[in-house]
């Protein structure tokens, strides 16, 4: 699947927003990618976990984990396209963690997925709690990469599609200096 394919499905199931954003961030944006939006459709989710495993087929993936709520049904199509176990984190206190009884082994071969990576920090998190179990994180897969720059993972980071869009710091968000209402549609809120 190509990239201005991706970019098409987005746009034909309204799921690239535009208007003022706070991102999970915490950064604001004129532009968002809804990808719950996109994935409520199967044959999208099916496709998008299909590519996303492609990059990562012949590392020997045992589990695939993914941080909610955004990465939770990508991760889980990737996980079954690859064959693997499907976990996901979540935040307790603050910090990212294992719950609901999910369990990993020392030296597991682990592959972490993310819907949007924006700054990878929530990726990233869980890719440190998983290296700090003993874990080995194969890389990180998302379905867009809306970075301005490069991400900084200590792995492998493989995304479907790259797509532009303007960032901004809270105190020089132009659209706040417009007086534009801010929308949080995401799962992180401030």
């Amino acid at each position: 699947m190509k990239q201005g394919q991706i970019i098409k499905i987005f746009k034909e199931t309204e799921s690239l927003l535009h208007g003022h954003f706070c991102l999970s961030s915490g950064l604001h944006s004129n532009g968002y990618m809804q990808c719950a939006r996109v994935l409520q459709y199967p044959k999208y989710a099916e496709a998008f976990g299909k590519g996303i495993a492609g990059f990562f087929k012949n590392k020997k993936i045992e589990t695939v984990v993914a941080p909610a709520m955004g990465g939770i049904i990508i991760g889980y199509e990737v996980a079954r396209a690859l064959n693997a176990k499907s976990l996901f984190t979540e935040r307790k206190d603050g910090k990212m963690s294992l719950r609901r009884g999910f369990t990993v082994d020392k030296g597991e071969k682990i592959l972490v997925i993310e819907d949007v990576i924006t700054t990878g920090g929530s990726a990233k998190e869980v890719v440190l709690l998983l290296l700090d179990m003993g874990c080995e994180v194969v890389g990180v897969g998302s379905i867009i990469d809306r970075s301005a720059g490069p991400v900084d993972f200590p792995v492998e980071f493989r995304p479907l599609a790259k797509i532009d869009l303007d960032v901004y710091e809270p105190g020089v968000c132009p659209l706040c200096k417009q007086g534009i209402v801010i929308d949080k549609p995401g799962s992180k809120y401030y």
